[in-house]
């Protein structure tokens, strides 16, 4: 008689997750960061706010950026001047563009990682979205699996909300998935849009402001699998740890709400410092268990956020260029 311990066994994979393929897109529409700031003052009416426009200015000065791709347009906005104003109920426009763009710019993040894989989406056993915005019944997994011709069956998770730490996320779960699913082939798709966020300015919330700096459009996709065919699949990198925390006194930090005005976001000051204080520590927890403690002699990713969180950290641990 067949043991649990044996099904167990025979249903796991003998290695780690890899992965298999990487697809990446972004809407046609580019902006230039340098000249972003005369732009995006004047389609939101705020030319007049002249000493906020200068605060701005240094931000994308100093953001690290040289262009971001956007779905909206001039055209668009122009079309839906509610969402040029700062607090102006937009909800209904917003989210009749990312619930139909947000699938579609997935597709053509997967397609091209499908293409590079090599293998039919036939073998595709597994599909995770993730998306900041576009909440909707069925879910952005759905659609994808309609617009690529997924098999009906495939194993289908949404993650919506996920914030800045969505693709250490689904990274995450791709590796569960495919080390306990053997033979299982895991399509993950991250997509998004700002248009949910996109506002006019204000001089009382500055925060906002930042996130107006920083963020743009994209899709990246990828093809995760343990035990690759030799000589057909080729895997690109081993996934061997994935680590989640949250810090000390980090209540409030960043926070995200949706509202009729579309997803607000808020952010503290302080989160270079929470950060710089606390890496240290979360390094030490993702790597001790593995034996490591040279940090420079391996690739590993912490997702940054944006440039300022990191400038302090160098003093904590101490990286070689």
């Amino acid at each position: 008689m067949v043991t649990v311990e044996e099904v167990r066994k025979a249903q796991r994979a003998e290695g780690p997750a890899t992965i298999l393929a990487i697809g990446t897109a972004t809407p046609p529409n580019c902006v230039d960061q340098a000249t972003y700031p005369d732009y995006y003052f004047r389609i939101t009416n705020s030319e007049h706010k002249a000493e906020l426009k200068e605060k701005f200015q240094r931000m994308c000065d100093k953001s690290m950026i040289k262009k971001r791709y956007m779905y909206l347009t001039e055209e668009i906005l122009k079309e839906n001047p509610s969402m040029c104003e700062y607090m102006a109920p937009s909800l209904d426009a917003r989210q009749d563009m990312v619930v139909v763009e947000i699938p579609k710019l997935g597709k053509e993040a997967a397609t091209k990682a499908i293409k590079e894989w090599g293998q039919p989406k036939s073998k595709i056993t597994h599909l995770v979205f993730c998306t900041t915005s576009g909440v909707d019944m069925p879910g952005a997994d759905y659609q994808l699996t309609k617009l690529l011709g997924l098999r009906p069956s495939v194993k289908r998770l949404m993650m919506y909300q996920q914030g800045c730490f969505a693709g250490g996320t689904v990274l995450r779960l791709a590796k569960d998935l495919a080390e306990n699913n053997r033979g299982a082939r895991v399509l993950v798709v991250c997509s998004e849009i700002t248009a949910v966020t996109f506002r006019g300015p204000s001089d009382t919330h500055l925060d906002s402001l930042v996130g107006q700096a920083l963020f743009g459009d994209g899709a990246a996709a990828i093809i995760v699998g343990a035990d690759p065919i030799p000589e057909i699949e080729k895997p690109l990198f081993e996934v061997v740890s994935a680590a989640q925390t949250i810090l000390p006194d980090s209540d409030g930090a960043i926070d995200g709400h949706l509202r009729e005005v579309g997803l607000t976001f808020h952010l503290l000051k302080d989160v270079p410092g929470l950060i710089s204080k606390n890496i240290e520590k979360s390094l030490n927890e993702a790597f001790q268990p593995l034996g490591i403690s040279d940090w420079n002699s391996l690739f590993w990713i912490a997702h940054p956020g944006w440039p300022s969180n990191f400038r302090p950290s160098g003093v904590q641990i101490g990286p070689e260029a």
